[in-house]
């Protein structure tokens, strides 16, 4: 019999582990552990939130790599990552304004989540590749099915037309995961690369309509938007000396992820407190945000903040 007052509430990441090799516009090429999941995961952790994440690579040079990166930022594993044969790699090459445009070599599956007894998911993120790639997105609506219940949900939606393409089945499969989530988090450019010709509003709406209590959505310098039922409203953005945007939209789901967690909005209750929040509260999260992704994207490579620079 586990003793509920000595419970470890966590921080359940699923989903994609990658290096990123960057080439830089000076012709230099450099190999930086990455990944959407991964990104998120470090970024929570940096921000004091315990994580446990459920991802996959191969016990390679680079899934090394990435082992390292994720121990040393306090990532514990949330089941055996080693079940690859080739770590996934992201070929990213950078535009003059920092944006980096990727080709993807990339396996995805995972061993099933191992948790102690005494370590209990509040919150469960995930997206990307890990949530649109099969075998692995099937495992992890599976899983979402499991802890939707009990957990904050979030889907960071973040398409990757390079690998999945952009048609119907792609669309559905985004709206599905969406409806297991509580929060989906998106960006301008996802919503038109899925919903062509769409307004961002109606697409967001479509979301409400299937069960998510808030849609979070990014638009690069004209800020944060988000939508619930009962309202929207706009953060500005910070403003930033990009390097590149690496990791930047990560650190946007790891940072709202933090503030509602410190708003309470965590655990079985979290689908009641999402519809409790206020216009100034969620002004509050998204400004969280905004400072967080403001300071990844000053520095190369996918660098999240930790909590003592967000001030």
């Amino acid at each position: 019999m586990v003793d509920q007052a000595v419970m470890e509430h966590v921080a359940l990441v699923v989903g994609e582990s990658l290096v990123d090799v960057v080439r830089g516009r000076d012709g230099s090429v450099r190999e930086h552990p990455g990944g959407s999941a991964a990104n998120a995961a470090v970024a929570l952790a940096r921000l004091g939130r315990p994580v446990r994440f459920v991802t996959a690579y191969a016990d390679d040079d680079r899934g090394r790599l990435l082992a390292a990166h994720l121990g040393d930022n306090a990532v514990a594993p949330g089941s055996d990552p080693f079940v690859l044969d080739r770590t996934a790699t992201a070929m990213a090459t950078l535009a003059e304004s920092g944006a980096a445009t990727y080709e993807f070599d990339i396996e995805w599956r995972f061993a099933p989540p191992d948790l102690p007894a005494d370590v209990v998911p509040v919150v469960v993120v995930f997206g990307s590749i890990g949530a649109a790639l099969d075998p692995g997105a099937s495992e992890v609506a599976g899983l979402l099915e499991r802890h939707r219940a009990s957990a904050l949900t979030v889907f960071d939606l973040n398409a990757r037309p390079a690998i999945t393409g952009t048609g119907a089945e792609v669309v559905a499969r985004a709206e599905a995961m969406g409806a297991l989530a509580a929060v989906v988090k998106a960006s301008d450019e996802d919503f038109d690369q899925l919903w062509p010709g769409r307004d961002h509003a109606d697409v967001a709406a479509g979301f409400l309509a299937r069960g998510s209590g808030a849609v979070v959505l990014t638009r690069g310098e004209a800020g944060l938007r988000w939508f619930t039922a009962t309202g929207r409203g706009d953060v500005p953005a910070v403003r930033a000396v990009v390097a590149d945007t690496i990791g930047a939209g990560d650190t946007v789901t790891a940072a709202i992820v933090d503030a509602l967690w410190g708003l309470g909005v965590v655990g079985p209750a979290s689908r009641e407190g999402l519809r409790s929040l206020r216009a100034e509260d969620w002004t509050s999260v998204l400004e969280h945000a905004g400072r967080a992704a403001a300071i990844t994207v000053s520095r190369p490579g996918g660098d999240p903040p930790w909590r003592h620079e967000l001030g």
